[in-house]
């Protein structure tokens, strides 16, 4: 909790100036306010005894009455514009407090590993940058402006109470509100648990809907909107379990802050009518008394929000700040060559073995060697799970490897070489290729500094795209919906490869890129690609072997380790695993043709 304590100091202190101000137009506002009882008690007494002048007493008339009247209502007009002061500096505070929350927050998720993401839900995220956020908000705002109003109203009103009217009165008065703080102790470790457990419910659920949408199409597909109905009912049920556990303990904690205070106004109806009755006060002190009282009826309401939601801002706070806290597993070395702002494409793996961390050390890669110089083609095939695209992975640096120098570009470990160059001078077009739920143009553009419609356009025709836009009424303008959902699965791959091309990187990597294009698209892409890429590293991964057939070097991947290498021509006469994939596609492409002709 002290960590959490800092990390809100740490963004309150940006706008120290803000929370000056809007503190001391609260104690304005406050002290103002403790004026007024004292005001009505000498309009009472005045109209009960009359104002003494010298040795004689006259009666109060309206020439005695009115100045006061002005009094009042001059506090008043203070009080409001007071009020306004501290709403416009302290929440216009916990506003930008939020903002600049929510920013870091976002900056610093770009920077976290895709371990990261593979161990936590994206509805966990998102709830992190709504109920959590909004509790942060809530504490550097209404918290701050509810425990400074009513520390300095208690401290006022306690003082007019001793000062101004009875000691005795007060001390019996205030005496059963001192439970309330022994009520709270417990009260505030029991809502800090529950509101934890009430945000985990609510990130499970929003996660849930996260991807039931996500996936609705699968959902439909397979008649599942039942059992996902139920799923749903059940994480839905537990949410609300979770926030009744935090209202139940506010609805008992209430009814008790309201028997205390009962008890303080019985005490002083009782013992201050007593001491009226007697003359130890007079009538105006009375009813003072009992002005001041209704106005510690707030500071002792106030307890019980500021501990509520001290306790789920706190917990929002420790939420956030274990995301703020966590290190990157990639990031720039020590060593790191800062030198280097450009790569020629040379790529080397020099017995590279690597094993992913939830995998207890089976590797995935075994003994791995292969060198490639700037300019050529790697073509790498192999069956499913044989590790192709972790080659891939590696080489972007979303995991390293056990030892620096298993792969090098250019000659350098692509650990010392800088991530933001190393990206910049990497292209690539992944096995899901991700859409935003933009124009087609904006999706293409998506890497560029400053977009051109002419190499866009250059770069969708390269991908066998541009008809296809065209046909659109919207052509380039048109909309796609999220993730690319209201296209074809072909034209989605095809706008990933127009993307990449756009940014004309000296490294080009297609991960199984054109698996949904029919073999006649395949060749004319790959044939522009040969024209456009001349001089230019390029791997391209698949399954197809029409895909890899031209490639300077074919790597033939099984179970993680170097099966076969070499040219199309040298792989179909070793006869091994690539002559086997050769074989059955040619089976496959020939018995889908003489289907085609009976048909």
């Amino acid at each position: 909790m002290k960590r959490d304590i800092t990390l809100a100091f740490r963004y309150a202190s940006r706008h120290l100036w803000q929370y000056l101000l809007g503190l001391l137009s609260l104690l304005l506002v406050d002290s103002i306010i403790t004026v007024i009882p004292r005001l009505t008690g000498q309009i009472t007494d005045g109209l009960t005894y009359g104002i003494t002048t010298g040795s004689a007493v006259a009666p109060m008339t309206m020439a005695d009455v009115t100045p006061l009247v002005l009094r009042i209502l001059v506090c008043g007009a203070l009080v409001s514009l007071g009020r306004f002061g501290w709403r416009y500096f302290l929440l216009g505070a916990s506003r930008s407090i939020e903002k600049e929350m929510r920013n870091d927050l976002f900056s610093h998720l770009e920077t976290l590993s895709m371990r990261y993401y593979n161990t936590h839900k994206t509805g966990d995220l998102m709830a992190h940058f709504t109920n959590d956020l909004q509790s942060v908000r809530n504490l550097m705002g209404m918290t701050v402006i509810t425990t400074f109003d009513a520390s300095i109203m208690l401290i006022m009103v306690l003082y007019s109470m001793f000062r101004f009217v009875h000691p005795r009165l007060t001390f019996f008065a205030i005496m059963p509100m001192m439970l309330i703080v022994l009520c709270y102790s417990f009260f505030a470790k029991a809502m800090h648990r529950r509101f934890l457990e009430k945000q985990e419910a609510f990130s499970e659920l929003t996660d849930h809907v996260q991807e039931t949408v996500s996936g609705i199409r699968v959902i439909k597909a397979f008649v599942q909107e039942h059992f996902e109905l139920a799923a749903f009912a059940l994480k839905n049920q537990k949410t609300k379990e979770k926030n009744l556990g935090v209202v139940r303990l506010i609805a008992l904690a209430m009814p008790l802050l309201d028997l205390i205070i009962g008890l303080s106004m019985l005490i002083t109806l009782i013992y201050g009518g007593y001491l009226t009755i007697n003359r130890s006060i007079t009538v105006g002190q009375f009813v003072a008394f009992n002005s001041y009282i209704g106005m510690l009826v707030w500071p002792m309401i106030a307890v019980g929000e500021c501990v509520s939601s001290m306790s789920q801002g706190l917990a929002s706070l420790g939420r956030i700040r274990t995301i703020l806290h966590e290190v990157p597993d990639i990031s720039d070395t020590p060593d790191c060559r800062h030198d280097i702002t450009a790569l020629k494409g040379s790529i080397t793996l020099n017995h590279l073995t690597f094993a992913y961390p939830d995998t207890h050390g089976v590797p995935v890669l075994q003994d791995l060697s292969v060198s490639v110089r700037a300019g050529e083609t790697l073509a790498i095939v192999g069956h499913t799970g044989c590790g192709k695209t972790t080659v891939i992975s590696l080489l972007e640096r979303l995991y390293d490897p056990p030892e620096a120098d298993m792969i090098c570009i250019d000659g350098v470990p692509v650990s010392r070489i800088p991530l933001r160059v190393l990206h910049e001078q990497i292209a690539c077009v992944p096995q899901d290729s991700f859409l935003f739920s933009d124009t087609i143009e904006n999706n293409i553009a998506f890497g560029m500094d400053a977009p051109d419609h002419a190499v866009i356009e250059s770069a969708a025709r390269a991908a066998c795209l541009h008809d296809n836009i065209m046909m659109f009424p919207e052509g380039y303008q048109t909309r796609i919906g999220e993730r690319g959902v209201t296209i074809s699965g072909g034209q989605k791959q095809r706008t990933a490869i127009a993307r990449a091309l756009v940014r004309n990187a000296p490294i080009l990597i297609l991960d199984d890129a054109l698996s949904a294009v029919d073999t006649d698209t395949e060749e004319q892409i790959l044939q522009n690609l040969k024209t456009l890429r001349s001089g230019k590293t390029n791997l391209i991964i698949a399954h197809r072997i029409s895909t890899v057939q031209h490639a300077d070097h074919i790597l033939v991947l099984d179970h993680g380790r170097a099966a076969e290498y070499g040219t199309h021509e040298e792989l179909l006469a070793l006869g091994g695993i690539y002559r086997d994939l050769f074989d059955r596609q040619q089976l496959e492409k020939q018995l889908h043709q003489d289907r085609g002709e009976d048909e």
